[in-house]
């Protein structure tokens, strides 16, 4: 006995037209954030009609990967940090690795990648030139507030999110750790002005770096760093290493299939 037409996966692609539908429901919702958007706006985002789309967008709420605001639009669920923070990362390293090398070559400068994570930031890669002696930095969490990989992403975060974050208390570790929240605030809006973000020595006194966000949509699914110490990676060199970072962090983001 055969199943009717709409309960088969569409062979001619391998695919399931439903799961497509959703996937595509979810990507709209993470373009439309921080503020998010009603029914209407996102089925016209995805080609689908109202009816369709408010049934798929209801499962994905009931499933915890969208949540509806008092205004009934949708936006992104908890259920979307769980899965990001329980997803391998073997494949991400395998795609980026040879990004990063290249980018260590032609800076001369340690290259590293770090992921979000639901408690922040985890560096997964880290490519160093071969004659310099360098902290390792892999599976490292690092201070937001003290380094150019967490400023970055933090600059990025949707309005209420980083409200949240600036209420945690900040360790002052050297003499430019920025621990004040308006200070902060006008960091963070400075680097998402000029796309990339620095550290000169706010974590590890010795320690200068520039970073890049990779960007999903609006928001930043990982942070590509440049880093050395500082008599060498000193920060005259910032605006050139940065635009190396916003290179490398657009390649990054197309050899992870992210459409821009």
């Amino acid at each position: 006995m055969s199943l009717p037409a709409s309960s088969l996966p569409d062979d001619r692609a391998g695919r399931v037209q439903s799961v497509d539908r959703a996937a595509a429901l979810l990507r709209a919702v993470a373009d439309a954030a921080p503020d998010g958007a009603p029914v209407a706006v996102l089925a016209a985002a995805t080609g689908l009609n109202r009816a369709t789309a408010w049934r798929l967008l209801a499962t994905l709420e009931d499933n915890g990967l969208l949540e509806r605001d008092s205004a009934s639009r949708y936006v992104l669920g908890p259920g979307i940090a769980r899965l990001a923070g329980a997803a391998p990362v073997d494949g991400i390293v395998r795609r980026v690795h040879p990004i990063l090398e290249r980018l260590c070559t032609e800076t001369g400068e340690t290259a590293d990648l770090a992921v979000v994570r639901s408690t922040g930031l985890t560096y997964v890669d880290e490519v160093a030139p071969a004659t310099v002696m360098t902290a390792n930095w892999l599976g490292r969490h690092v201070p937001l507030h003290a380094t150019s990989s967490g400023k970055t992403w933090l600059a990025w975060l949707p309005a209420s999110e980083l409200d949240s974050m600036l209420t945690e208390p900040r360790s002052h570790f050297t003499d430019t750790t920025i621990t004040d929240s308006e200070a902060l605030r006008d960091e963070l809006a400075a680097i998402r002005g000029r796309g990339y973000g620095t550290c000169a020595g706010e974590f590890e006194a010795q320690l200068f770096g520039v970073s890049a966000p990779v960007l999903d949509g609006p928001r930043p699914i990982a942070v590509v760093s440049i880093w050395g110490p500082r008599n060498r990676l000193t920060p005259d060199r910032f605006p050139i290493l940065g635009e190396q970072a916003i290179g490398a962090a657009a390649e990054i983001g197309a050899a992870l299939g992210i459409k821009r």
